[in-house]
């Protein structure tokens, strides 16, 4: 049975073992305890969830968050979202296949009052925002409901695994993003006037100024005083032959399987979106031993941090600017990408198709707010701010500023004395908000003495852990905001590594200049991969932030301490005229991202596939939805591969049916390869040789058939 589940992360812990048993079409499955159906089909290798009712179509998981429904499954005769229904012991999960049925009524339905709950605020969201806002309240003693729909809080921020840029002191930046989510919901809990109800969902704001919530199977009416939407953003998606297969999915689904429930939903990977979200998606990505081919951007650059760009792009991941997704191309699921460059006119420029082999197609082109709650609320009359992505799409760090500014606002508006939302709370959330600025040239030192760190970051972003952290104050950002580009006073190193370590960038190297020797200078690179896939004495390729390949250099040490938060120290011993220009680490080897020698296109039925024998796609096709698993017995049913070519043509055609019919090739019995590999006359074999005829005391005979092939 496959087992999708990862064993071994550098940054999360080893998960605990699958014991909860259900069944999938009547087999038998196991999930990990709190697992959704979603997640548990996927570990154990199910990608199509069922199909559609109107034209029979594969469906699959899309956002994992219960934006949509294209991953409903039948769960012990009832249609859920798999995506937010955990497994149970013994539950009895189907595909749906067409339109769900309702289940029958069976015994006594008793009716009950609904119950209506008064608070001072509601807030609807858990995630940066929503916890940020009722840190807040509950320090001024405001009563304050808090529903979210998952079972445990934090929103986005459970998922994600890297540093958080932005300020330490206004966003705990330097931290990882679920630890960021831990400390938040630490210290909400630790205030006795908030109430926290997980796993209820948010129904409706109507006009007599209630929100009906429904909570643990109850409907129940809130009336608040004021109500807070922090209820973040939902995935854009794109318009792209074959954009409903299963395999294609949101950056948000993507994160929910690698880093929250620990499953690899992949084994290749292509990103579409350059934005945050798709570059850090990638890098997710290789953290759980997952290839990423490549990632596409519409735009002449991503719109994303150029150092999370940087950091792909050093790892071994290509970057298409300028180029669009064609088609996600399969049967039942993705089995690979098209995509193709951009005219400047936003068409796709005709000989420019390029088809990647992958099975997943991680869409991140951008989040549109779930503000309907907000909209609503105004509608009605009722007092209502709104927070976060519900107000304005913008990085984590800064939903937790406005957060801590909304939760502020509101208090005063219930009459708490906690004073004017100071002045310099608005310019911290504007400076968080900040698009990336303009892009410098990277500056490298001069001088070859002493240590010193070098930062590889070259575009004005909100981010200052590297000052905060260092111990000599030597880190400075000039102007008097958190914009610009660091610099440092070389003469007070000491060696300590912090800044390599804190920056959520991975742009922070130390160059070594104090103990140079024939062998190099040490160079010191943040690597946060698992510890197994690199060993002192190993011998890397190093990268500068372009990607361009510097040189393979040995690995002299390799240091885990307890600042660098999970992330490994790796000391490289360079020569002096790359040592300075390294900036990381090549883990991913070019093969990975080469393209196919052909662009995928769907084959139509009366398409000739064996041109010498005249052999059409359908006839294939009908073979091998029988069943048909072997070329060799194709070939005997069809006499495809069997022609004067000797079957050097057509099978990987055949092979891109089977691909489309939902039957990868390692499931394929290739075609047996005999002798003879070149065509020859069969007379040749009796001793005949070519361009002369029999011999005068032979029988007459004739030259024969061409034979050969496989």
């Amino acid at each position: 049975m496959p087992d999708y589940r990862i064993r071994e992360h550098p940054i999360l812990p080893a998960p605990g073992e699958a014991a909860v048993p259900f069944t999938w079409r009547g087999e038998t499955y196991r999930a990990r305890p709190g697992e959704t159906i979603a997640s548990a089909l996927f570990a154990n290798g199910v990608r199509v969830f069922g199909h559609h009712h109107r034209d029979g179509s594969p469906q699959g998981i899309f956002c994992a968050n219960g934006q949509c429904a294209q991953c409903s499954v039948v769960a012990n005769g009832l249609s859920v979202k798999s995506c937010m229904v955990p497994v149970s012991e013994g539950m009895r999960v189907e595909p749906l296949d067409g339109r769900a049925s309702l289940p029958e009524a069976s015994g006594d339905v008793r009716f009950h009052d609904v119950e209506t709950i008064e608070t001072e605020c509601l807030i609807l969201g858990g995630g940066p925002a929503g916890l940020a806002a009722a840190i807040e309240l509950g320090r001024a003693g405001v009563n304050v409901v808090l529903v979210d729909d998952k079972a445990s809080l934090g929103g986005k921020l459970v998922l994600q695994t890297h540093k958080f840029f932005g300020s330490i002191e206004a966003c705990h930046a330097g931290t990882r993003g679920m630890d960021i989510g831990r400390k938040l919901e630490a210290e909400v809990r630790s205030h006795p006037s908030v109430r926290l109800w997980t796993g209820t969902t948010a129904l409706a704001v109507f006009s007599d100024r209630k929100v009906g919530v429904l909570r643990e199977g109850h409907y129940v009416l809130v009336r608040p005083q004021v109500l807070l939407v922090a209820t973040g953003a939902r995935e854009k998606s794109l318009v792209f032959r074959g954009n409903t297969l299963p395999g294609v999915y949101g950056a948000g689904a993507f994160q929910t399987l690698v880093n929250r429930d620990l499953v690899r939903p992949s084994e290749r990977l292509f990103v579409v979106g350059g934005g945050n979200v798709g570059l850090i998606g990638a890098y997710h990505a290789l953290q759980a031993g997952i290839q990423v081919v490549g990632l596409c951007e519409a735009l002449e650059e991503c719109g994303g941090y150029k150092v999370h760009k940087d950091k792909l792009v050093r790892m071994g991941v290509p970057i298409h600017t300028r180029h669009t997704v064609v088609s996600a191309n399969g049967k039942e699921e993705v089995e690979s990408v098209t995509i193709a460059r951009l005219d400047a006119s936003w068409k796709v420029v005709p000989g420019t198709e390029k088809t990647f082999a992958c099975d997943t197609l991680l869409v991140a082109v951008g989040l549109d707010p779930v503000d309907e709650f907000l909209k609503k609320a105004k509608e009605f009359g009722l007092p209502v701010l709104g927070a976060g992505d519900a107000e304005e799409i913008a990085e984590a760090s800064a939903a937790m500023f406005t957060g801590k500014i909304r939760g502020t606002e509101i208090a005063r508006m219930l009459g708490r004395d906690v004073g004017e939302v100071p002045a310099e709370w608005v310019r911290t959330a504007e400076i968080l908000k900040a698009r990336p600025g303009a892009v410098i040239t990277e500056e490298i030192p001069e001088h070859e003495s002493g240590v010193f760190p070098i930062f590889h970051c070259s575009q004005e972003i909100p981010c200052n852990p590297c000052t905060s952290i260092c111990p000599k104050g030597a880190i400075r950002i000039e102007g008097d905001d958190i914009l610009g580009v660091p610099t440092f006073d070389e003469s007070a190193c000491i060696a300590c590594e912090q800044c390599v370590a804190v920056c959520p960038g991975l742009a922070v190297t130390l160059v070594d200049y104090r103990k140079k020797d024939a062998a190099g200078i040490l160079v010191s690179i943040p690597f946060e991969f698992p510890k197994a896939s690199i060993k002192e004495g190993d011998m890397v390729t190093v990268l500068d932030t372009l990607g361009t390949v510097l040189g393979h250099v040995p690995v002299a040490k390799i240091r885990s301490p307890k600042f660098a938060d999970h992330a490994l120290l790796v000391k490289v011993k360079a020569p002096p005229e790359i040592a300075k220009r390294i900036a990381g680490i090549q883990v991913q080897a070019p093969w990975v991202s080469e393209s196919m020698e052909e662009n995928v296109e769907r084959i139509d039925d009366d398409d000739v596939v064996c041109r010498c024998e005249r052999v059409t796609a359908g006839e294939i096709r009908r073979h091998v939805r029988e069943g048909v698993r072997d070329l060799n017995h194709l070939k005997a049913l069809t006499r495809a591969g069997m022609g004067a070519c000797g079957g050097k043509t057509c099978p990987t055609l055949i092979a891109r049916i089977f691909r489309e019919e939902g039957v990868t090739l390692p499931q394929v019995t290739p075609l047996t390869q005999r002798p003879v590999f070149m065509e020859v006359p069969l007379g040749a074999f009796a001793g005949v040789v070519t361009g002369e005829g029999p011999t005068r005391d032979a029988a007459p005979t004739s030259v024969g058939p061409l034979v050969g092939g496989v």
